[in-house]
């Protein structure tokens, strides 16, 4: 009965009861508070866990990292850098009818599908480009479409900074026909999928720039970050991705722009930097620069498909007895963007669909890795399986 009876206290004499109490909450909290504060600087040259085995400046960029990108206070350095990318991305699209994509070829050799390049690009001269940068000094083959465009250069290395270098200079050499406005990124393997009509106004007029970029937890993606890298590079913003990329050209602007985030990856993102984390550039670099910088103008999965379901360092290359009709028909048609993590032995598969200007699409337009013992069967097939409508 006592139970009962206090269940039905007046509301006036339960509200009474709640003041002290809230008082007694409040005067605990600031007190707790004034205690921090007061404290806190006394203790300035205790270090947090988080500055283990780092110098004080180390500490300071430490600690500067574990605050979100938003919330910290942006070095001198990192405020100049946004201002300028900030003033690009508001550049409004210069699209007319001399409008042109830039096919940029990064080539170890001999480009063993011009053959097939041939038969896409016929007929739509003066809507393109092509620049080919041999990764080795030697000569390339050139056919009718594949003209004088060569850039030659350094050696590049797989996995080091100078597969970055090799992209920046494609950038900057189809940056100077101000025509070009959009560029794709292109390995000797890669094939197209669809006709170049359907390729073209999927890029030119497609809202986003197609590069890749997701969050893997694993050892290989954000297990590579440095604490170098901070605090410009937040490990919770570090991204992994494919370096096959399409971009606007204010975008390709901006990574012409960057020098900032770009010395970050220069200096620490190899092997060996830190215990055994191998940082792979190439991998690493746009996807979390454009994470950072702008994350709602890109599409976060790449338009070159790649199949990775070996689980190994590279992807899987087809040859001549694994191309059909039937193959080349379900990658053309395939709408689910798939992303293999590091995260335990087989990987994490992350899915999500391809969208175009919001509408359910297929995903790609490219595919790699194919040898050159596919050329002809590729050739032969290629009015069957490419798509000429958006």
């Amino acid at each position: 009965m006592g139970e009962t009876q206090n269940l039905h206290l007046p509301l006036r004499t339960r509200s009474s009861l709640k003041k002290p109490l809230l008082v007694v909450l409040l005067l605990c909290i600031t007190s707790v508070l004034l205690v921090c504060t007061y404290i806190y600087p006394q203790q300035h040259n205790v270090k947090s866990p988080a500055c283990e085995g780092l110098s004080s400046r180390g500490c300071k960029a430490a600690l500067s990292g574990w605050l979100d990108v938003h919330v910290r206070k942006h070095t001198d350095e990192e405020v100049a850098a946004r201002v300028v990318i900030r003033d690009i991305l508001r550049m409004p699209p210069a699209l007319t009818s001399r409008s042109k994509i830039a096919f940029m070829f990064l080539s170890p050799g001999t480009l063993p599908f011009e053959k097939l390049w041939d038969q896409f690009l016929q007929g739509q001269e003066g809507r393109f480009s092509i620049y080919i940068h041999p990764s080795r000094l030697r000569p390339v083959h050139i056919s009718r479409h594949f003209s004088d465009r060569e850039i030659h250069s350094d050696h590049v290395t797989w996995g080091r900074i100078s597969m970055v270098d090799a992209e920046r200079r494609l950038l900057a050499n189809a940056l100077e026909d101000p025509d070009n406005q959009h560029f794709v990124l292109l390995s000797e393997s890669c094939i197209p999928l669809h006709t170049f009509d359907y390729t073209y106004r999927y890029l030119i007029h497609g809202n986003v720039s197609f590069i890749d970029s997701f969050e893997d937890p694993g050892p290989h993606g954000t297990g590579r970050h440095m604490d170098n890298m901070l605090p410009e590079i937040p490990r919770q913003d570090f991204r992994k991705g494919a370096q096959w990329f399409t971009m606007k050209r204010q975008h390709a602007l901006i990574v012409m722009a960057d020098n900032l985030y770009y010395s970050k990856f220069r200096r620490y993102c190899r092997p060996g930097v830190e215990a055994n984390k191998n940082c792979i550039a190439d991998e690493h670099y746009l996807p979390t620069f454009f994470h950072m910088l702008d994350p709602g103008g890109i599409s976060n999965w790449s338009v070159t498909y790649v199949d990775w379901s070996e689980r190994k360092w590279h992807p899987k290359t087809y040859r001549a007895r694994d191309v059909s009709l039937k193959f080349l028909k379900n990658i053309t048609s395939d709408d689910m963007s798939v992303h293999v993590t590091s995260v335990g032995k087989r990987g994490d598969e992350l899915h999500w669909p391809c969208t175009w200007n919001g509408i359910r699409r297929p995903c790609y337009l490219f595919a790699r890795k194919f040898h050159s013992d596919s050329v002809n069967k590729l050739v032969t097939l290629f009015p069957n399986y490419t798509t000429t409508v958006v």
